[in-house]
C-alpha cells in the first residue's frame, strides 16, 4: 500500500526559469486577462502589455506551482 505524504512534504520538480533572470521569448496566446503568453521549457509565463506574434526579452518577476510571471525588459 502506498504511503501517502503529509502536507508540505510534497516534491515539485525544479523549475526552468529562475527569479530574476532574462529569456528571449515569443509571445504565442493571450491570457483572459489580456495579459501575453510565452512558454519557457514548457513552463506557461505571463507577460503583460505583450500580444502575440511578439518577440521580447523579459525578466521573471514572479514564479508559482504552476506559471511563472515576467516584465518586459526590451
Amino acid at each position: 500500500m502506498e504511503r501517502r505524504k503529509r502536507f508540505g512534504e510534497r516534491r515539485f520538480p525544479p523549475k526552468p526559469v529562475e527569479l530574476g533572470k532574462e529569456y528571449e521569448v515569443e509571445v504565442k496566446e493571450l491570457s483572459k486577462r489580456g495579459e501575453g503568453i510565452a512558454r519557457i521549457q514548457g513552463l506557461v509565463t505571463f507577460i503583460p502589455n505583450t500580444k502575440p506574434g511578439d518577440h521580447v526579452k523579459v525578466r521573471i518577476t514572479r514564479i508559482s506551482r504552476r506559471f511563472a510571471e515576467a516584465e518586459v525588459v526590451s
